[in-house]
């Protein structure tokens, strides 16, 4: 499974049969996407795309999408389909917490996440979306990856682990409106057992982002996102002497491939 960071909380996950999974999208307004992955060419390679929860971080590019992508499968959690549904989106698939969807190259499984959920919030009054979700993806003969979603750590970690067995994780551990490196640090020595983790939901600095104008525009709009920024370093330095899980710090655009036996650069 090839895994490629698109923004602080978007993925695109290729399977061995080409599929394209693409976790949270948020596309023109981000500025840790790069720009060829905001262009038609590239929205219309998406087979599937995964809601976490409502919030404009991770939702505000599904237009974008479905706009170049008319036949995308939204998969998501059922209070937010339904608003979907009602506001012209067809192909909308509704999950919640415990089902399942299946593909020829990968079970997805709806998990709990503990944090909150609303639609449209930065263009009128918010909408109730339900409850945020996690992920659970088990691609068929390769790796399980959990996806935390935007959330604290919670008992419930652990049964994820228990019963799903992940090989990796991406971790929301950026504070703030999510769990922070401490927690995420203590999610993976006490509650995972997992060989990869990668930090998740921090936001580049001017130096890193692909598109520092795109930033500059957020920064002076939500200045809040400043202090979401290099956590993934703090996580990292917190387990550098955890022998059990390796870190994995996804630069923005850059694509790795996982296996059950290694991870290797692409």
């Amino acid at each position: 499974m090839k895994m490629m960071r698109l923004g602080h909380a978007s993925y695109l996950l290729t399977s061995h049969s080409g599929k394209k999974h693409l976790i949270d999208p948020f596309f023109s307004g981000n500025p840790g996407c790069p720009e060829a992955y905001t262009k038609p060419e590239f929205l219309k390679t998406i087979d599937t795309v995964y809601l976490t929860h409502g919030h404009f971080d991770h939702t505000a590019g599904l237009k974008e999408l479905v706009d170049a992508n008319p036949d995308v499968l939204i998969v998501c959690q059922y209070e937010m389909g339904l608003i979907l549904l009602q506001s012209g989106y067809q192909n909308v698939h509704l999950l919640n917490y415990g089902g399942s969807v299946e593909f020829d190259d990968v079970k997805v499984s709806m998990v709990q996440a503990l944090h909150t959920s609303s639609f449209k919030e930065t263009e009128n009054t918010p909408l109730y979306a339900g409850q945020p979700a996690g992920y659970v993806y088990d691609f068929m003969n390769d790796v399980t990856l959990y996806h935390s979603g935007d959330t604290t750590m919670t008992m419930d970690m652990k049964l994820i682990q228990e019963v799903y067995q992940p090989d990796l994780a991406i971790l929301s551990s950026s504070g703030q409106f999510v769990m922070g490196p401490r927690e995420a640090a203590y999610v993976t020595k006490n509650l995972l057992n997992v060989k990869y983790v990668i930090p998740n939901h921090h936001f580049p600095t001017k130096e890193t982002s692909p598109r520092p104008e795109v930033l500059e525009n957020m920064l002076q709009n939500f200045p809040v996102i400043e202090t979401m920024m290099e956590k993934d370093q703090e996580l990292f330095e917190l387990l550098r002497d955890y022998k059990k899980t390796e870190v994995i710090l996804l630069n923005f655009g850059e694509e790795r491939e996982f296996s059950e036996q290694k991870v290797s650069h692409k």
